[in-house]
């Protein structure tokens, strides 16, 4: 387990630089203070295929930030442009005061967590985290120091003189982020760290990686396909699609205001409706927009601006629905108007804590998701095939321009 308390002198000193001997004999710095990043304008092409498009990202200094998106999104690639493994086509990226276009990854001063881990099978613990220091030359006795201290923060005192085979996925992962952190980076780079963990360990692993980034002040930059880690995780998530950055926000925002039908989909449990927009009331705090949703009618939902005829969608998280008893007919609440549809009951899924209830919109066909406690749905007594209606807040309808 990693020990997040443990006294260091790198926690302690992170804003002392640090210099050692690079391959070349030059002086470089391996201990400065976190650096933030800064993407302008780039674009990443292999032969004719155009991977990243134009990408404009400012993560900030001390900051965890996320790049979330499906595989093949761009986001693995924006995470190895930056670590100076993958060459940028056009545009030019920023680590602190410094644009690292030309340097290669050992002078970028960032490290990189793989999601394979590439430990050296032939190497103790111990000698796996000493590598980069090794490469670095420092000292035999500041390294034996540094790895010391490095053994202790992740928990593998006892376990120094083992080789990676005799080692849980769990602990080699740790070995990995040891042998990252000893070289005490700007940048922390991961790419999927957590994939070959069983999910109660990568659970238990993300709250260590928080409490990591914490201690050190570092900017950690992680890659992820799974929502929950980075939610559980960011301060600034980066959502990603088809090589384009399609919306960045706190966790909040990217759960409550999804901007997209892309991220609306991706974050899941969003229920979607496309029409096109008849009316829009400006307000203090946003608009008030109505749109008319084929077979539906008019729905009222609450954006910042939107131009009338144009196409577009809004949606409603499966658990910001209400369920009605059947034959219910006038719905009111406290949002002065509902937005309602009736719908039949096709599948009912116990998941635990939640139940999920998929439904058949009666007027189209469109299939939609309800959920609730478990609790609560089984008071309702409901079945499969029953025609119910359900209802929501106007200002839990989110509008989405595209």
């Amino acid at each position: 387990m990693l020990n997040p308390s443990a006294p260091t002198s790198s926690t302690a000193s992170r804003a002392e630089h640090a210099v050692a001997q690079d391959e070349g004999g030059a002086s470089v710095a391996i201990a400065p203070q976190t650096a933030g990043i800064s993407l302008r304008s780039v674009t990443k092409r292999y032969g004719s295929v155009l991977a990243i498009k134009q990408i404009n990202l400012e993560i900030a200094a001390g900051s965890y930030c996320c790049l979330l998106g499906p595989s093949g999104c761009g986001k693995t690639t924006t995470l190895r442009m930056i670590a100076g493994h993958e060459t940028i086509t056009s545009g030019e990226i920023w680590i602190g005061n410094s644009r690292v276009n030309a340097l290669p990854p050992a002078k970028r001063n960032t490290a990189m967590v793989f999601q394979n881990y590439a430990l050296f099978p032939h190497k103790t613990v111990r000698q796996n985290i000493d590598f980069g220091l090794k490469m670095r030359r420092i000292s035999p006795r500041e390294r034996a120091q540094r790895v010391d201290e490095m053994l202790d923060i992740v928990g593998l005192k006892e376990f120094a003189q083992r080789k990676p085979d005799k080692l849980s996925g769990g602990q080699q992962q740790r070995v990995a982020l040891a042998r990252a952190l000893v070289t005490r980076p700007q940048v922390l780079l991961l790419d999927e760290p957590l994939s070959a963990l069983d999910e109660n360990l990568r659970v238990k692993t993300r709250g260590e990686l928080r409490k990591l980034q914490r201690q050190f002040g570092m900017t950690f930059i992680q890659v992820t396909h799974a929502q929950d880690e980075a939610f559980s995780l960011s301060d600034q998530i980066v959502v990603m699609d088809h090589g384009q950055v399609d919306q960045v926000g706190t966790p909040q925002t990217i759960f409550n205001q999804p901007a997209s039908k892309f991220v609306a989909q991706f974050i899941g449990d969003n229920n979607i409706f496309s029409g096109t927009v008849v009316q829009v009331d400006p307000g203090e705090k946003g608009a008030m927009i109505q749109l008319d949703v084929a077979g539906l009618g008019r729905f009222r939902c609450t954006g910042q601006a939107a131009n009338v005829g144009m196409a577009a969608a809004f949606c409603v998280r499966a658990d910001q629905m209400t369920l009605h008893s059947p034959g219910h007919s006038e719905i009111k609440d406290d949002n002065a108007s509902s937005n309602q549809v009736s719908a039949r009951i096709t599948a009912v899924e116990f998941t635990g804590y939640v139940t999920r209830v998929s439904l058949m919109l009666e007027a189209t066909g469109q299939e939609i998701l309800y959920k609730a406690l478990t609790q609560d749905w089984g008071a309702h007594q409901l079945q499969e095939g029953q025609l119910i209606p359900l209802s929501w807040r106007v200002n839990d309808s989110i509008f989405l321009s595209h």
